[in-house]
């Protein structure tokens, strides 16, 4: 799947929700502060139902959610396989 298709769903998602906040895609989106526990699972639920794949739990980490490239990633690994 194409990263630039990916990215572009991910800002309009997390740009709905907080529409005043400006990042890039290798951002650290929870460093920047806005993105609570709750908007996590909502991340995680977004990745599910967009690209029709689920999250496996040991992807479940911090590390893979903190920005646009790794969801990206995640998407990639998981949503092809």
């Amino acid at each position: 799947m194409e990263d630039a298709h990916i990215h572009k769903a991910l800002f309009e998602f997390i740009e709905g929700r907080h529409p005043d906040i400006r990042f890039g895609p290798a951002d650290d989106i929870f460093a920047l502060g806005f993105v609570n526990s709750l908007f996590a699972m909502e991340l995680v639920l977004f990745l599910e139902s967009t690209f029709e794949f689920t999250v496996p739990v040991d992807a479940l980490r911090l590390e893979n959610f903190r920005t646009v490239e790794a969801m990206a990633a995640l998407v990639n690994k998981y949503a092809a396989a």
